[in-house]
């Protein structure tokens, strides 16, 4: 191992250990490289700045402006009270509006902004069901934690907000931390077509299983009828009043920004120079430059709006594609390939399992961003090693940490809904485990199955970009 790459992992392994521990504040920790990689002669301040623009960072950036200008405008409840609506109102059947308007949501704007939005009209629906069971002597106990419809509609609230946060590939961090590396490690991209292409099933068939795990098995609702439940959400609505110009204007943004993510593959010829992120780009500066109220000189985004913007994950993503550039460059990433005699010879699946079940309990006790930032460099390495595909075990890395729902501090949205008072530690570790496993299982049957079919690629040998990548 040279001089260079013995830096690189040292520095690798003080980012982990302060990312894990919280030492200091996430955020802070992934700007190590920056005073280090210099300081150690592993590269100069310019190439250890670079990574934190990188355009990756601005396709995010680009998501953030869109989802803020969405929220600023009331868009987003507005979509999800009209699908709550469209569902239905029975116990179940509500349960399942709340999954499906949160997934959807969390494909395009944050996890914890999602999830904060649908508590207050949870708690409305809850509150109305409560007062009617304790008006009529019902025998269902109604006391937060005990009350398994509430309990059920909280954790289907936490839960499809990380599975939603899967299909896109701005959904969730550790997407967009994937596609960075592998762009940074491999030259190659992965657009936003071909990410849903991925993501999208593998999350509808997960939303559905944990809905039905929650109603049938886990937190089975002995609420016959939802009373106040229609009244509760048609008063939503009602509230809402009719779509005014700002948010026509917004949605059709969010619309053209969407279908140009998505059909960019097929519309853009190849060596053209446009990226997701300058879509994403293009996009955000149109809100700023469509009039809400044209004389009151109000636009669909401004600045002060704009600043809400989550500096901390850019950072984060930052220190990450910072951390791989080192990999990269120092040869650490090579090295790393090069020892790993003792796995020769273990089958694809069981080394997908293995980095999958290790990426989803990892991520139960830090954060999802920094076990992505941290796994991916190594894991891709371990695959060149083996000579096998790395996209298996990335993939498999990326989609595992945003599945990790046994304990209030693995995501923003548990911890919210943990916070609401409805859910102690216990159930959500023995709801959660269970849907861990099914994760497990969900996951490597889409990295071993699916994405060869879908991309068209082999995983059990090198790409032959590979050695060039190298």
């Amino acid at each position: 191992m040279s001089s260079e790459a013995f830096g690189v992992a040292a520095v690798a392994v003080w980012m982990a250990i302060w990312w894990i521990t919280e030492a200091i504040p996430i955020p802070a920790t992934a700007l190590l490289p920056i005073a280090l990689f210099p300081t150690l002669n592993i590269m100069s301040a310019g190439d250890a700045c670079h990574p934190y623009a990188d355009h990756i960072i601005f396709l995010f950036l680009g998501g953030f402006l869109i989802a803020i200008a969405m929220e600023k405008w009331n868009l987003h409840r507005r979509l999800a009270l009209r699908t709550i609506w469209l569902i239905g109102i029975g116990p179940s059947r509500i349960i399942l509006g709340f999954m499906l308007a949160t997934a959807f949501l969390s494909m395009w704007i944050s996890n914890t902004a999602t999830a904060m939005m649908m508590i207050p009209i949870a708690m409305a629906i809850i509150r109305q069901t409560t007062d009617y069971l304790k008006s009529t002597n019902s025998e269902i106990d109604t006391e937060p934690t005990r009350f398994r419809f509430a309990t059920a509609l909280m954790l289907g609230i936490a839960y499809s907000a990380s599975i939603g946060g899967v299909v896109t590939i701005i959904g969730t961090p550790p997407n967009t931390i994937l596609v960075s590396f592998v762009e940074r490690l491999y030259h190659q991209q992965i657009s936003f077509a071909a990410w849903m292409a991925i993501g999208a099933p593998m999350a509808v068939i997960m939303l559905f299983i944990t809905w039905i795990y929650l109603v049938k098995f886990a937190m089975v609702p002995r609420v016959k009828k939802l009373v106040g439940g229609e009244e509760t959400v048609r008063s939503e609505i009602q509230q809402l009043g009719k779509m005014n110009r700002a948010q026509l204007s917004v949605m059709l943004v969010f619309i053209v920004v969407a279908v140009a993510w998505i059909s960019r593959g097929f519309i853009i010829s190849e060596g053209q120079l446009m990226h997701d992120s300058t879509i994403a780009i293009m996009g955000a500066l149109l809100l700023f430059i469509i009039p809400a109220d044209f004389k009151k000189r109000e636009f669909l985004l401004d600045w002060d709006s704009a600043r809400r913007v989550p500096w901390d994950v850019i950072l984060l993503f930052g220190g990450g594609l910072s951390l791989a550039k080192g990999f990269s460059e120092s040869c650490l990433a090579s090295w790393i390939g090069q020892q790993i005699y003792g796995l020769e010879g273990t089958s694809l699946m069981m080394l997908v399992i293995a980095v999958i079940s290790l990426t989803i309990f990892l991520t139960e006790i830090t954060s999802n961003t920094a076990t992505s930032a941290m796994l991916l460099p190594i894991v891709g390495s371990v695959a060149v090693g083996m000579a096998i595909h790395p996209f298996g075990l990335m993939i498999g890395a990326a989609m595992a940490a945003s599945y990790a729902f046994m304990l209030p501090v693995a995501t923003p949205p548990n911890a919210i809904i943990f916070g609401s008072g409805h859910v102690t530690i216990p159930q959500m570790a023995r709801v959660g485990f269970v849907l861990n496993i099914i994760g497990i299982i969900l996951i490597t049957l889409t990295v071993i199955y699916l994405v060869p079919l879908v991309w068209d690629i082999d995983l059990y040998h090198l790409p032959e970009w590979i050695p060039a990548a190298r």
